[in-house]
């Protein structure tokens, strides 16, 4: 028996991933509006216990500019994904950056917050030259939104 496709957008497990989805999204982005939030009011890093050293083989004399980066893409755009994951606002500017033309920009824009996360350890870990556990974590966040995103009843829910 073959079901139809609104069915299926509508089923209880298609729901359930797609808010695992959101869930990621939000604990990513949360945690990195009060990482970098901290970040920007305290450059120093002396707030959270983070010695400038850290940062010594860096472009940056502080911590503002990572800061900044952290709270806006890793932590205002994840926030903004939630909404527009769940009420599929149809806005210009982000379509034009949306280079899956066959999907709705949010879920584009998903792929590209996995890939800005594994950027960003990255290169956390390369200026410190050591590796924290929580950069294991959240690389493991990462590639969990990644495979969340790219579940194919995630991707019919934002197929155009």
């Amino acid at each position: 028996m073959l079901i139809k496709r609104e069915q299926f957008l509508n089923s209880v497990k298609t729901m359930k991933t797609r808010n695992f989805l959101i869930f990621i999204l939000g604990f990513l982005g949360f945690g990195a509006l009060g990482g970098g939030g901290v970040l920007i009011i305290s450059p120093s890093g002396e707030l959270i216990g983070m010695p400038l050293s850290i940062i010594q083989n860096s472009p940056f004399v502080n911590f503002l500019i990572p800061g900044i980066i952290l709270f806006t893409l890793l932590g205002i755009l994840p926030v903004v994904l939630m909404y527009a994951l769940i009420k599929k606002p149809k806005w210009r500017l982000p379509e034009f950056f949306n280079v899956f033309n066959d999907m709705y920009w949010a879920w584009s824009y998903s792929v590209y917050t996995g890939l800005g996360l594994i950027i960003w350890i990255q290169t956390e870990m390369i200026i410190m030259k050591s590796v924290h556990w929580s950069q294991s974590l959240y690389m493991g966040i990462a590639i969990l939104l990644l495979f969340v995103t790219l579940l194919p009843r995630v991707r019919l829910i934002y197929k155009k």
